[in-house]
């Protein structure tokens, strides 16, 4: 059992989405940086398809009420338990009565915390994700409030008796392991950054221009950007001429044109159709990473073909697959403190 002391700007629950219903309009939703969400939920023994708390820019506060393992994912929000730093990407043992706390955003926007055995909300429509707009999911399908009381499932076995272990071979309130995830499986945010994305359906619909802008000059992620979409501020773009367009599917990663000419980069809620031309789709490698921007950032894109994308994601998921057994292997012979 843990609770909810401050909420954060926006902290809801999510997982890795709710798939199969965008026939019926409803968004796939999940976790924007589906990476950090997978190896946070690896790191205390959990599936990866757990819930995790999504926290963005400001995280919450949080009163542990029981001894369990945590792992802190994704962007730098300066966590502390009881005022001492925590480290990220590495599992750490927290007592019941410890209060974890996340200060400024040091870098990137979204950091997850899995927590030992998965944060139990209702399953609904085979996902535990909020999506916000249909306000289902999570807890009553909004964000996390001050007050909530949410608990876990309980952890794997072998978690199990690590946390009895750690109860009882320290006095301190919480102790993190002494390994972590390699540092050059760690992805770096920065307030720049060249996103790979391949053409989309109506590239060779918009003027020679704006073709070459699009490759050529950067995007600045503007204020009104959300889980929905980023909008995206430069140089606008131009179809060759006017022309209406049917409603097709989108998808996460979907770049559209509105007729003002700047951007609209899907994310994770998106809407499950647009009408709007499609000038160019986001590699699935890049997802995590553009999960991380925040308003004010720059991206810029850089052209690769499907082949390519598809290679790159191959190698994404090869690594994971084997930090998931380094993982394993370590949280099983844990006694390395």
């Amino acid at each position: 059992m843990f609770t909810i002391i401050r909420s954060g700007m926006l902290t809801t629950i999510q997982d890795l989405g709710r798939h199969g219903y965008q026939q019926y309009g409803v968004s796939v939703s999940g976790a924007m940086d589906t990476f950090a969400h997978r190896i946070a939920n690896l790191l205390v023994g959990n599936d990866e398809q757990q819930a995790t708390l999504e926290m963005t820019l400001i995280g919450p506060a949080i009163l542990f009420e029981d001894d369990t393992f945590i792992s802190i994912c994704g962007a730098d929000l300066s966590p502390t338990i009881d005022n001492e730093p925590l480290p990220l990407w590495r599992p750490i043992f927290v007592r019941k009565g410890s209060k974890l706390s996340f200060g400024f955003c040091k870098n990137g926007c979204r950091a997850y915390l899995a927590i030992a055995g998965g944060i139990r909300v209702a399953n609904v429509m085979g996902s535990r994700s909020t999506f916000l707009k249909a306000r289902i999911g999570g807890v009553q399908g909004r964000a996390v409030q001050s007050g909530d009381q949410l608990s876990s499932y309980s952890p794997s076995p072998y978690i199990t008796k690590l946390i009895e272990r750690f109860t009882c071979m320290t006095t301190k309130n919480h102790l993190p392991v002494k390994w972590h995830i390699s540092y050059e499986c760690i992805p770096h945010f920065n307030k720049k950054h060249t996103v790979f994305i391949m053409k989309g359906k109506h590239f060779s619909q918009f003027t020679r221009d704006s073709q070459e802008h699009f490759f050529t000059k950067p995007f600045t992620i503007s204020m009104n950007s959300d889980r929905m979409g980023y909008r995206l501020k430069g140089t606008p773009l131009s179809l060759v001429g006017p022309k209406e367009y049917l409603s097709e599917p989108v998808t996460f990663g979907s770049i559209q044109v509105p007729t003002n000419g700047r951007p609209i980069l899907l994310m994770a809620d998106h809407p499950t159709t647009g009408g709007y031309p499609r000038i160019g789709e986001v590699a699935s490698v890049d997802l995590p990473l553009i999960a991380q921007l925040k308003p004010g950032d720059v991206l810029s894109f850089q052209e690769i073909s499907v082949q390519q994308a598809q290679r790159l994601l191959l190698e994404r998921e090869a690594m994971i697959g084997v930090l998931k057994q380094g993982i394993k292997l370590a949280l099983k012979g844990a006694g390395n403190t």
